[in-house]
């Protein structure tokens, strides 16, 4: 039997300098993310969009939620098989490809976790363990791109 999970998120645009939407580059791109009992995600545009540079874009947001995804999914695995994780950090990154219409698309995203486990003897398995972090990873079985991973566990 499946189960079925809800999200709700509120997105509040807070770029109107005064006159809307009267022209391309008469307006912020700036809005908030929300939600009901988190702090808010401030957020904008990327900055070839005419965002700005101190606050989160979709890009990167969606780069950074493949990231948790598949780091959440594997310390849930690495606790289940007894794989002592003691520290992780993942240097991931995507790549959108703009069309000449002015849409566009991820081509790729590349995870490179790096683990530290307790027991180097468990190196083999902490390694195996990516590839069903990958294969369950809730937003990397969502995307309709390459998510890729090159961990290196120590």
């Amino acid at each position: 039997m499946s189960k079925e999970h809800g999200y709700q998120v509120t997105v509040r645009w807070t770029g109107n300098t005064g006159t809307g939407t009267s022209g391309y580059r008469d307006y912020g791109r700036d809005h908030d993310i929300l939600a009901d009992g988190k702090q808010p995600v401030k957020a904008t545009a990327d900055q070839a969009f005419l965002g700005t540079a101190d606050r989160w874009n979709p890009e990167e947001l969606l780069v950074a939620t493949l990231s948790q995804c598949h780091m959440l999914t594997y310390l849930a695995l690495c606790a289940r098989a007894g794989v002592v994780v003691t520290d992780y950090t993942d240097s991931a990154n995507g790549v959108m490809e703009e069309d000449l219409g002015g849409g566009g698309h991820f081509t790729e995203v590349v995870l490179r976790p790096e683990v530290v486990i307790a027991d180097l003897d468990m190196r083999h398995q902490a390694m195996e363990l990516h590839e069903r972090a990958h294969k369950l990873c809730f937003i990397a079985n969502s995307v309709n791109f390459p998510v890729r991973h090159e961990p290196v566990v120590r």
